[in-house]
């Protein structure tokens, strides 16, 4: 059998999540920088390559090279840093968005009349990762993780069966069986992102809201809220704690102790009565107060990095006693742990033993303690380890036996250490904690104090405080003996995986056995406590909670296609944050994926299907002509793979956007237009079959990517940016034909009409190639401080591109992502918070349906008449178009 290390890597990108306002981080400040494209490459490749995700990580006071500057980039954690800069720069730049900006844009939203039609969601169906219809070379299927969904970001559990799983971008849900049969709990809230979740000793389950992963690209939420009838009830706005004071933050934790409840935000911590729910909450600790807002630096481009605070220990023995673990994770000054002394908060500089109290060495901090306060554990992600260390950023796994947070600590496990414990992470370049700035969590067994599961990429156990672990979830099951592409060799010797890159974390009883549950970027998973594990220490008895009842899938992109197996059917592809591309059929009862890693682009044949160009990050894309369908007959035969890589130039040459453009001609399928520096096209359609089939029609310049392309009949757009991020950020929009002939950049001064912020997408009138629609994403200047931030979200022009004008009307204000001409007549445009259209013949626009806060990131009119949208968090869902009116 051949080596089963050709298989893509699942890549984290830490996608978007949908929420009340958006995270304020400049992109000059966000990650990002050089990096090489990933593709489809071996283990063996990977592992040969530097994945240093702060090489571009800045500001990074404490962990520069010698030149002062970023040390050189790396491979997938780069790109995982540069895919989430990207995202945040179309919504911040030119400057920095001022706090509040979406939860105007709900009341916004919610106050247009909506449209007569009802979405339906056509994803809420399990979703097999491991679908043995689809094991062409480029999909993860075998990998172990099974049936997935969209990133959970955090767990609770309690003692009667009851589950709760808060998602990034699709809200908070509730299970009543230990786990499946899921329902969602969140929708009322102007917020669909989750940053913790917590029960507290009645019952009561505490939401913060807010991504905290500390991700560019994570959406900011409106506070805490708490639910008193957790089995019962749900969300609402009524149920927030306290004022507007944690509006627009990240809510990384939540920890309870005398009579409070302590939250590790964005903005510093804070801490409120867990018995009066009304009045403020209380700023106990901020280390540079001048950067919140309202004050004297709130618009300075570093503001959203100087106030981070990622947990709080509470001593159990004196809750009067508070460990702070503060600090951005790429390094700064104020980096460290803090604890209040003679009535001051207070670094503390020495006596946590092996506890790390350098700014070099304190980052990313998940705290977690014994029920019976005899142990107190600690994971550590250092900064001076993320800029330098080519093979982690975790600085290790620390144990208080003391029971106290203040220590002494003893350090238990380093990155080595882990590696070795039944890691499928053993290679230089890509062992455990390479992303310990993203993937973290902790947790004690209630009744044993030795016995803990610690998360980052993979999931581990040590029943004896620490001193030896097991990886019980490794991060998949390929280069294992027991890993074999046929599933009829795998019964007996090959057990389920959890999908990669650790977040959330509970135990809980169901049915009177104890579970532990995690979440992770393919969902939620559970094992019993005590679980059984093979000769490695690999768990034999992990089970996918992601039963279909759960929809919190991150799409990019979809699109549609007849099934030609199915008369009247369609086929409906979309590109997933780390889950690859769906795959859809008619008939379908379960999901299955053709293709691993992030899927991003899609473009789809409307007449079959089957026909689908797959975009991997950095314009590395894939076509088949077969949905992709494959046995693993490419093993023993390579000549026998459905899919074929058919990135064009700019994929190699890292000159293409994490998310690149890429759109088939609408009067000619057969011509494909795509963009990184380039304007990229080809004629063979889905019979194209290598990357030099593309012709190059224009360069943008040097420095400028490709945000948007769109093409009918030969005539082309393509909107660029470049720089992309807040210092110096341009934009443009070049326009010619396919064959390369009469291009020309629109002139877009930075005070014209169409202002100076993130161009989003073109739509083209099927009727008249010089009718074009344009989507600007970001805010209007009324949130956004930076150059020509102007105002207005969607513009027209009906002279080919030469003026445009503002048609945005009563459009709310809020990013716009992607636009579509609908048959009859009309525009439906997809925003950050839902889909809004306007008539053939109206000014006015109207809210589309019902959908909870999410983002829609594309929206596409399939052959069936009906229209789709892409969410990211919640799924695709449709709706005839008929519907709209």
């Amino acid at each position: 059998m051949a080596s089963p290390t050709r298989k893509r890597r699942w890549l984290t990108i830490c996608a978007v999540t949908a929420s009340a306002a958006l995270i304020a981080l400049p992109a000059s400040a966000a990650p990002g920088g050089k990096h090489q494209p990933f593709g489809p490459r071996t283990m063996d490749g990977v592992a040969q390559q530097r994945l240093a995700s702060a090489g571009a990580l800045t500001p990074n006071v404490t962990a520069k090279d010698e030149d002062g500057g970023d040390p050189d980039g790396g491979n997938e954690s780069d790109e995982i840093a540069e895919g989430a800069a990207q995202f945040a720069e179309a919504r911040t730049a030119p400057g920095v968005v001022a706090p509040g900006a979406f939860g105007a844009a709900w009341d916004s939203l919610q106050s247009l009349h909506r449209t007569g039609g009802k979405w339906r969601n056509i994803t809420d169906l399990p979703y097999n990762s491991d679908d043995p219809r689809y094991r062409d070379i480029d999909s993860n299927s075998s990998g172990g993780s099974g049936f997935v969904t969209g990133r959970m970001a955090a767990m609770a559990a309690d003692n009667d069966g009851y589950v709760y799983a808060g998602s990034a971008g699709g809200g908070v849900w509730r299970s009543r069986t230990g786990g499946g049969h899921w329902t969602p709990i969140s929708d009322k809230l102007p917020t669909q992102a989750t940053g913790a979740l917590a029960l507290d000793t009645s019952g009561r389950l505490w939401l913060g809201t807010g991504e905290a992963t500390t991700n560019a690209d994570a959406y900011l939420g409106t506070g805490v809220y708490v639910l008193s009838r957790p089995h019962h009830g749900t969300f609402s706005r009524r149920s927030r704690v306290g004022g507007d004071e944690l509006e627009s933050t990240t809510i990384h934790q939540l920890r309870f102790g005398d009579g409070k409840v302590w939250a590790a935000t964005s903005e510093g911590v804070w801490s409120h009565s867990t018995r009066h729910l009304s009045g403020h909450w209380k700023l106990e600790y901020a280390p540079n107060p001048d950067y919140l807002p309202g004050h004297s630096k709130a618009n300075d481009p570093e503001a959203p990095y100087k106030n981070i605070t990622n947990d709080i220990a509470v001593d159990p023995k004196d809750p009067s006693k508070v460990l702070l673990a503060v600090g951005w994770r790429s390094g700064d000054d104020y980096n460290g742990f803090y604890a209040k002394k003679d009535g001051t908060w207070q670094k503390v500089t020495a006596g946590l033993g092996d506890l790390p109290t350098s700014p070099n060495d304190v980052g990313e901090v998940t705290f977690a303690a014994s029920a019976d306060g005899s142990r107190y554990y600690a994971i550590d992600q250092s900064p001076e380890q993320l800029s330098d260390n080519p093979d982690s950023s975790l600085e290790g796994i620390y144990v208080s036996k003391s029971g106290s947070p203040f220590g002494p600590w003893t350090k238990t496990a380093d990155y080595h250490k882990l590696s070795a414990s039944g890691s499928a992470l053993t290679d230089p370049g890509f062992m455990p904690g390479v992303q310990a700035w993203y993937n973290q969590f902790l947790a004690v067994d209630p009744s044993d104090s030795g016995h803990v599961y610690a998360g980052l990429e993979e999931v581990f156990e040590s029943t004896d405080g620490g001193s030896n672990w097991s990886t019980v979830g490794p991060y998949w099951n390929f280069g294992f003996s027991c890993w074999s592409i046929d599933p009829s060799e795998q019964t007996g010797t090959c057990n389920q995986t959890t999908h990669s890159d650790q977040h959330g974390v509970a135990i809980g009883r169901y049915h009177g056995k104890s579970y532990v549950y995690v979440g992770n970027d393919g969902g939620a998973y559970r094992r019993p406590l005590n679980g059984s594990k093979d000769a490695a220490g690999h768990a034999t008895d992990w089970k996918s909670l992601n039963d279909g009842t759960i929809d919190t899938l991150q799409y990019y992109s979809v699109g549609v296609g007849k099934d030609l197996a199915h008369r009247g059917g369609v086929s409906v592809t979309g590109g997933l944050q780390d889950n690859g591309q769906s795959e859809l059929r008619a008939g379908d009862r379960i999901m299955g994926s053709n293709f691993g890693g992030d899927g991003t682009t899609t473009i789809t044949d409307p007449a079959n299907g089957c026909n689908i160009a797959q975009a991997y990050v950095d314009l590395d894309i894939q076509v088949t002509q077969d949905c992709g369908v494959n046995n693993g007959a490419w093993e023993d035969d390579p000549s026998k793979a459905t899919s074929y890589s058919v990135a064009p130039p700019d994929s190699a040459s890292g000159e293409a956007r994490f998310v690149a453009p890429m759109s088939a001609d609408i009067k000619n399928g057969d011509v494909w237009v795509a963009g990184g520096r380039h304007v990229w096209v080809q004629s063979k359609g889905y019979a194209i079959r290598s990357g030099s089939e593309w012709t190059s029609a224009f360069d943008l310049g040097k420095g400028h990517t490709a945000t948007a392309v769109a093409s009918s009949g030969g005539k082309v757009y393509a909107a660029w940016c470049g720089p992309c991020d807040s210092q110096g950020f341009t934009r443009g929009i070049a326009v010619g034909n396919a064959d390369g002939t009469g291009w020309h950049q629109v002139g877009l001064p930075v005070t014209g009409t169409v202002p100076n912020r993130y161009l989003s997408s073109l739509a083209i009138d099927p009727k008249d190639a010089q009718h074009v629609y344009l989507t600007v994403n970001g805010f209007s200047r009324q949130w956004t401080e930076g150059p020509g931030a102007g105002v207005g979200h969607v513009f027209e022009s009906k002279d080919g591109g030469t003026t445009w004008k503002d048609v945005s009307g009563d459009f709310p204000d809020v990013p716009a992502d992607s636009a579509v001409f609908l048959p009859g007549g009309g525009l439906a445009v997809a925003t950050d918070l839902g889909v809004v259209y306007r008539g053939p013949h109206s000014s006015a626009w109207k809210r589309v349906g019902d959908l909870p806060a999410v983002a829609v990131l594309q929206l596409e009119v399939g052959p069936d008449g009906k229209l789709y949208a892409a969410t990211h968090g919640r799924g695709i869902y449709t709706m005839p178009v008929r519907e709209l009116r």
